[in-house]
């Protein structure tokens, strides 16, 4: 974070309805009244093991770095207001082991600075890669880590929220049970289903869970960028997790506050809602990319979209497609500590293959630069193998 100099806060550019401020949100924050903010939807730098660009502060410095944030959130957010933190998560550095970091902070907002935790999400990012690559797509010791948690705190239990605003379309499943019906009745699971389980609200009330891919290649401030010379903000969450809570968490005339911006995503949705909305940035060339958002006026509506299209879904297979008998390979009874490599066999191969040496003795070295040259169907899975 130090290599940013840090500028007096002045005003960056403004549009009809918010502002961007240039300069240390700290210093912005000091002067932003008491009980004035509605909403603060921010993706903070993440408390990564590897030094970001963009700034970011190590995993066991983190919660000491964000105090000073949180008595300001704490100070300028209204009674029935709301913070939403989109945070990821680190791995401990060397280990195949999860820093605690994220769920610390959440306690210490409750704990030490009087939030409350109104409801954890969990943001599952479709398109993520299989990363940490040693440990899943290496050593095939972990899965890859796909979702980011989203702590939504308020002052209050009772902060303004309505989840009618960010309903969902019904499942073919739910559409079929509502045109057949169902017999009112006590499931296994003990709970009573009454007739009311049938009545057509019109949508699903969304778990918290969203599937959002984060695959921007070709949007209007990309292209902005492009065509400027401006390297893009490379940590750039997707428009719709700031819009749901925008959405389910404030009116019209709301303020909402991001104070570590970037590229200023939530004050373009803000805008396009027609929100108040302030957003900090301390890095300069990031916001010279983010007047891209507000070159154009925003558009309030949307196309309609066909509800029974596939590719407006995200789908998770069920855990047990692909098991069938017994496992084919024993564990690494060390856990995964040596590194090894097991060879993929096309089955043309498997006949040459029983007459090679074990996989473990022939693919035991430390370096993947030290595994012998085989030909292309023994080939070690390299953390670019997607399978």
């Amino acid at each position: 974070m130090d290599r940013f100099q840090l500028h007096e806060p002045r005003l960056f550019y403004e549009t009809a309805h918010g502002r961007i401020i240039l300069g240390d949100s700290l210093a912005v924050l000091s002067t932003v009244d008491t009980s004035s903010v509605d909403l603060i939807m921010t993706s903070p730098p993440f408390g990564l093991v590897r030094q970001k660009e963009y700034g970011n502060v190590e995993a066991d410095k983190y919660l000491e770095w964000f105090k000073p944030f949180a008595a300001q959130f704490h100070r300028v957010l209204k009674e029935s207001g709301s913070l939403v933190v989109d945070i990821g998560g680190a791995w401990t550095p060397g280990l195949p082991t999860r820093s605690l970091y994220h769920f610390k902070l959440a306690i210490m907002l409750c704990e030490e600075f009087g939030f409350h935790l109104a409801q954890d999400f969990y943001w599952w990012n479709p398109s993520r890669l299989p990363t940490p690559a040693e440990w899943v797509t290496v050593r095939r010791i972990r899965v890859k880590d796909a979702v980011n948690l989203v702590w939504w705190l308020s002052k209050t239990p009772w902060p303004k929220a309505s989840n009618r605003r960010v309903l969902q379309p019904y499942s073919p499943s739910m559409r079929e049970l509502l045109v057949k019906g169902y017999k009112a009745k006590r499931r296994p699971s003990g709970h009573e289903i009454s007739t009311k389980f049938v009545f057509d609200n019109g949508a699903a009330i969304p778990p918290n869970l969203i599937a959002l891919p984060n695959t921007e290649s070709n949007s209007a401030y990309l292209r902005y960028c492009q065509e400027r010379g401006i390297k893009p903000h490379p940590a750039r969450y997707p428009a719709e997790l700031p819009e749901f809570f925008i959405r389910m968490l404030t009116d019209p005339g709301d303020h909402v506050f991001d104070p570590f911006a970037g590229s200023c995503v939530t004050g373009e949705v803000a805008e396009r809602l027609k929100r108040r909305w302030t957003c900090c940035e301390i890095n300069e060339e990031y916001l010279l990319g983010a007047l891209g958002r507000f070159e154009r006026p925003p558009a309030t509506t949307r196309e309609s979209v066909d509800l029974d299209d596939d590719a407006n879904y995200y789908r998770l297979p069920r855990p047990g497609l692909l098991w069938n008998g017994e496992e084919a390979e024993p564990l690494p009874a060390d856990g995964g500590r040596e590194r090894r490599f097991t060879p993929r066999l096309l089955p043309e191969d498997e006949e040459a293959a029983g007459e090679r040496e074990p996989a473990d003795a022939e693919y035991a070295e430390e370096s993947p630069s030290d595994v012998p040259a085989v030909p292309l169907a023994y080939q070690p899975n390299l953390p670019f193998d997607l399978s």
